[in-house]
Order: C-alpha cells, then sequence, then structure tokens
C-alpha cells in the first residue's frame, strides 16, 4: 500500500496571544521560522465553531533543525474559552506534544530555573525524557530522537509526538496504526508509571501504548519533518472527561494534530473504508495568505480532531514573491536538502 503520510506537519494550539506565545517557543525551543504569519477567516470549519465564522490570526513556526511545527492560533473576534477544569492524563484528546532533543539531559539543565519542568525520568523504553509546560501551561515532552535534518545550535528540534488521551486503546489503534499506519508497536504497558509523577498521576493505573513510525523516503518535506511517535494513554481508574468538553476548535489548549499528507485523495478513501470520514475537506488547493494547499480534518474514535495538509505552495521569501510550488511535482520523495533549507531565510532573530 502506498505510504499516505510523511510526518507531523505542526500541532495546533490555542492562545489569547499567539506573539507572546510564539516568543516563548522560538526563544525556548527554537521554533523561529514562520511558515506563516497571517490574519484570515476559518470559514470552513464552522462545524467546529458553533456555526460560526471565526476570524484568527495564525503563526506556523518550525526549527530548522527537524520536526514538525507549532500552529500558534488566536481568535481576533472572541476571547479563547479555558477548559473548566484542570485536564489530566488520560482525558480524551491531545494531552501533551513530544518535542524532539538532541540531549535530554543538557536541555534539561540549559533551562532556566523559572521553567516549570519534572526531573528526568524514564520511559517505559528507557530512555530518558522529562516534562516542562510552555508559558501557557500546556504539557510537553522533551524526548531523544534520530531524525534530525539539520542542527543548528539548540539542543531541541520541533514536534515529534504526541501524547493522546483515549477511551479505548485497541479502538485507537485502528485508526492510528491501521489507517495512517503509525503502526510499529514500541511499547504496550498497564500499570502504574512513576514517570507520571510530575502530572500526579503516578498512582493511578494506565494503559499506555507508544506507537512510531520511522522517517521514510516519502514527502517533500519528510526529511525535515522525521518520524511520528503518537503515545496513546488509557486511564483504567477513572472514566476520563473530554479535553474540549463545550468548547470549540481554536479555544485554549492543543486544537489539532497535523500529518503531512502524500495523497489527500487515497488518504480520504481509506479513512472513509476503516470508518473515519472527513468531517472537512477544502477540495482543491486553499489559499492560507502565505502559504496553500489542500487540507482536511478527521476526528479519532474519541473525537480528537486530526488533521491533513497536502502542501501545494510555501513562502521562502515572501517580499521578492519567492515560493516553493509542488502542486505539480510528481515524484513525492524528499526535496534536495539546500532547498529545504530555503525556508530558513525567514528566520526571526532575537
Amino acid at each position: 500500500m502506498n505510504k499516505l503520510i510523511s510526518g507531523i506537519q505542526q500541532v495546533g494550539i490555542g492562545v489569547p496571544n499567539a506573539d507572546e506565545v510564539w516568543k516563548w517557543y522560538r526563544k525556548t525551543l527554537g521554533l523561529n521560522v514562520p511558515i506563516f504569519n497571517d490574519e484570515a477567516d476559518a470559514k470552513l470549519m464552522t462545524n467546529y465553531t458553533s456555526g460560526e465564522v471565526r476570524r484568527r490570526h495564525a503563526i506556523m513556526a518550525l526549527n530548522m533543525a527537524g520536526g514538525g511545527g507549532v500552529e500558534i492560533w488566536q481568535y481576533k473576534n472572541r476571547i479563547p474559552v479555558e477548559p473548566s477544569f484542570v485536564p489530566e492524563l488520560g482525558d480524551l484528546g491531545i494531552f501533551s506534544i513530544k518535542i524532539k532533543s538532541l540531549d535530554v539531559t543538557k536541555f534539561h539543565g540549559q533551562l532556566m530555573s523559572s521553567e516549570a519542568k519534572s526531573s528526568l525520568v524514564n520511559s517505559p523504553e528507557n530512555q530518558p525524557y522529562f516534562w516542562l509546560n510552555d508559558c501557557r501551561s500546556n504539557p510537553l515532552q522533551i524526548v531523544p530522537n534520530e531524525s534530525w535534518f539539520k542542527p543548528n545550535g539548540f539542543l531541541t528540534g520541533g514536534v515529534c509526538g504526541a501524547v493522546i488521551g483515549v477511551s479505548d486503546i485497541d479502538k485507537a489503534i485502528k485508526f492510528y496504526a491501521n489507517t495512517l499506519q503509525i503502526d510499529q508497536v514500541v511499547y504496550d504497558k498497564t500499570g502504574t508509571f512513576e514517570d507520571f509523577k510530575f502530572l500526579n498521576a503516578h498512582q493511578q493505573r494506565f494503559r499506555r501504548v507508544l506507537l512510531r513510525k520511522h522517517l521514510g523516503k516519502d514527502g517533500a518535506f519528510g526529511k525535515l519533518l522525521g518520524g511520528i511517535e503518537i503515545e496513546l494513554v488509557q486511564a483504567l481508574d477513572r472514566k476520563p472527561r473530554k479535553i474540549f468538553e463545550n468548547r470549540d476548535w481554536g479555544d485554549a489548549g492543543f486544537i489539532h494534530l497535523c500529518f503531512d499528507a502524500l495523497d489527500m485523495d487515497a488518504l480520504k478513501t481509506r479513512c472513509e473504508k476503516n470508518g473515519f470520514p472527513f468531517t472537512v475537506d477544502s477540495a482543491d488547493s486553499f489559499d492560507m495568505g502565505e502559504a496553500a494547499g489542500r487540507f482536511s480534518y478527521v476526528e479519532d474514535p474519541d473525537g480528537t480532531l486530526i488533521e491533513f495538509v497536502e502542501t501545494h505552495r510555501v513562502p521562502i521569501l515572501k517580499k521578492f514573491g519567492i515560493y516553493l510550488n509542488l502542486k505539480k511535482r510528481k515524484k513525492q520523495t524528499h526535496l534536495p536538502d539546500w532547498m529545504v533549507a530555503t525556508l530558513g531565510w525567514s528566520k526571526v532573530k532575537d
């Protein structure tokens, strides 16, 4: 079967202050290359915005060392709604994102004491990692990773995965592994876990499954985006709540996980065949201001929003009208490194 996705393109983060949050991600994690930074109306997302067209300011930023980006998303005509409860590990939705690191231990020691971070812990894979809260108290996992594009002085790269709360892991595997082909089962553990102590969840029982997709040869930006890690976590001692319960897409928190699509039509067919129909589909090239592509959304078995983007155009130097146009590109192999590296020409320096 043909490959349907390459890597994680970005994770959406709903915030009330996009510029301030981006500054934290730039300075702390090196996500300093804006792929787009613009305002627009989210006309196709009314299924998830209470039937109203919402205007937003969105900044998608990358770390050119490698990994997916963050899409920092701020309503312009509405104050984003915070959750009415503090989300706990195992609640349904994207609980945390995984940020790749060249040296987890060194980066842990490099962070300022004012940052909210856990001690170093070991995963069930016996790999060191730690928890770090961003400036909005969204939990991040800082994890080791072996797929890099071009290390650039930062000890971190971009997004390589997510921790997702689910109500039934076996049903979730049908979506993430069987449908999206993130199908290497690294571990499948049930019990209590000391590495959850920072989250005050070390005395609760969970089932946790780590799925992995290694860097392949597919996707124009596949080498930049790297591999994928999805950790599914099911709470066994309590009934989980939906993190976005009674809230809209774009409200505060991790609003979606976006994968780089290689063949949107084939992906749509496979999702429908497995019982996960597209709920949003731009159908053709959709102009996102400084970038363009076809995008779609689907829901995992618990309603977590998953986005797919088939990239058609990305800016290199917008002010000079220089873009990479990928729509007519027939091969889904990696672009040459030098060409991908030109995305970094728009890097913001603090």
